[in-house]
This record gives structure tokens, sequence and C-alpha cells, in this order.
């Protein structure tokens, strides 16, 4: 392996179709990937996953690469996204079923297992009518406690296109569910 070669170039082979130039990327980057997967997983076994998905990732979209000389920050952005992906989802895996939560937390009062079975779905109707961006705004910083900017990140948008989209899916919820659940102003 030339080291002289910087990572621009090697990004240049790629997307020519050298694959030797990838896994020249691979070796250069792979143990500050790694390290930043493990930083965000308990298990270092995750992190190999992780960092395997992410390097597939990488070269599937090498074309979005817009700076090739920078792409080591690039590929550690797509890293974290994964690591916290990742993290997300085994999150949700070992979470208790909203069913067992809810009537866990009612207790003995049939007339409170009526009413909250309402508002869960009348709740999951409206969130139904959000777009999908809308939706993921909306679950991240309402219910997750997420900055603005966390979920541009996340999502791939602006912290003000954020802003928005939170702005229009209160005001759909609003709307939506006539005035009876209050949600927090922007």
């Amino acid at each position: 392996m030339e080291r002289s070669e910087t990572d621009g170039v090697l990004v240049a082979r790629v997307r020519r179709g050298d694959s030797r130039a990838f896994d020249q990327l691979v070796r250069r980057h792979l143990r500050t990937a790694h390290a930043v997967a493990r930083s965000k997983l308990d298990n270092p076994a995750d992190a190999d996953d992780v960092v395997q998905d992410a390097f597939i990732k990488a070269l599937q979209r090498i074309d979005d690469c817009r700076n090739p000389e920078g792409f080591r920050g690039w590929l550690l952005v797509i890293v974290r996204n994964t690591a916290h992906n990742y993290r997300e989802r085994e999150r949700l895996r070992t979470a208790a079923p909203l069913e067992k939560v809810a009537s866990a937390a009612s207790g003995d009062d049939p007339l409170a297992d009526v009413a909250n079975a309402e508002l869960r779905g009348r709740l999951s109707e409206a969130m139904n009518n959000l777009t999908e961006l809308q939706r993921k705004v909306l679950v991240l910083y309402d219910l997750e406690g997420w900055k603005h900017g966390e979920i541009a990140r996340e999502l791939g948008i602006s912290a003000g296109s954020s802003r928005v989209h939170l702005h229009v899916a209160r005001k759909s919820m609003r709307r939506l569910l006539g005035g009876r659940l209050a949600l927090e102003n922007v």
C-alpha cells in the first residue's frame, strides 16, 4: 500500500471500480471506525458488526461522499449513525410490549383502562395522519428528548427543518385530537 495515496485518490479509484483501493481505505480507517463504534456500544462483537455494516454502506454510497479528501470524517458519521441505529433497535427489542406496560400501570381501575385504550387509539390514529418525517421528528423530540441538531443529523435534514416539521406535526396532532391532549409549544 502506498501511503502517499490520499483518501481522495483512493475514493476516486473506488468510484472507478477498484476494489483494492477500497481495501486500502478499510485498512487505513478500520481502527478508528471500530473505536467510534465501540464508544457507542457495550459489546465489542456488536461494534464489529456495526463497523462492517458501516463500511458496506460507505461502499454503496461512495458517490455521495462530497469531499473525497474528507472520507474519514464522512465514514465516521456513517459509523456513528449505524451504531446509534443498532443501539436503538436493541433497546426496542428488549423493551416490554406497550400492552404490558399499559396494563401494569393502570392497576385495578377498569375505567382508567378503557380511557387509556381510547387515548392510545386516538393517538395512534392521529400519528398515522402525519408524514413519516413529521412522525419521526415528533417522537424523537417529544418522546425521546432529542435536540433539533441531533434530529437533523439523524434524519439528514437541517435543524430549522426539524423545528418546522415539529411545529406542523404538533399543530396537526392538536387539530386531530380536538384540543383534548395538550402538546407543548415549540
